[in-house]
């Protein structure tokens, strides 16, 4: 045991002395590609990245609703002080995918009733914003009701 506890002593002297490890953060990458390069590509080299679904909806032209929503986004961006967030850009399109050159804008989603803040995060590429705005409330159950079954009836009152 004391030999072990020498190598032990002389270890972590020798630890001290040493440069602590500077922390490595994973870069995002969707699908092997890296955020910057994905800014960079061209819109039709970046839709054969896409799952089908979204390839075939993104080939398609868009409404002009889906640019002026990005022609917003892009300005709010634009418009907003630096190391801070843009402005909230208000829509009721669900429906839109999520690309690269929309991330660190907020975007408020309709969900039948108000606006549901999202920032817009490099994960959330490929997905819609439908994805990040519910349209109901997932429910609680808890003890049943009046009228609920045939013995509630028979529920005293008091």
């Amino acid at each position: 045991f004391q030999g072990h506890l020498c190598d032990e002593s002389t270890g972590s002297e020798s630890m001290a002395d040493s440069v602590p490890k500077k922390r490595t953060f994973r870069k995002f990458q969707y699908r092997g590609i890296e955020l910057e390069a994905l800014l960079d590509l061209p819109k039709t080299d970046l839709i054969t990245h896409f799952p089908a679904r979204i390839r075939r909806r993104l080939g398609r032209t868009h409404a002009r609703g889906y640019s002026t929503l990005i022609k917003k986004l892009n300005k709010a961006k634009k418009e907003a002080p630096m190391h801070e967030k843009p402005d909230v850009v208000k829509t009721h399109l669900r429906n839109l995918v999520i690309r690269p050159d929309m991330i660190g804008s907020v975007v408020g989603v309709y969900n039948g009733k108000s606006f549901v803040s999202v920032e817009i995060k490099a994960e959330m590429i490929g997905t819609y914003l439908a994805e990040y705005s519910m349209t109901y409330k997932p429910i609680k159950h808890g003890r049943p009701g009046i009228g609920a079954t045939a013995s509630s009836k028979f529920v005293p009152l008091k």
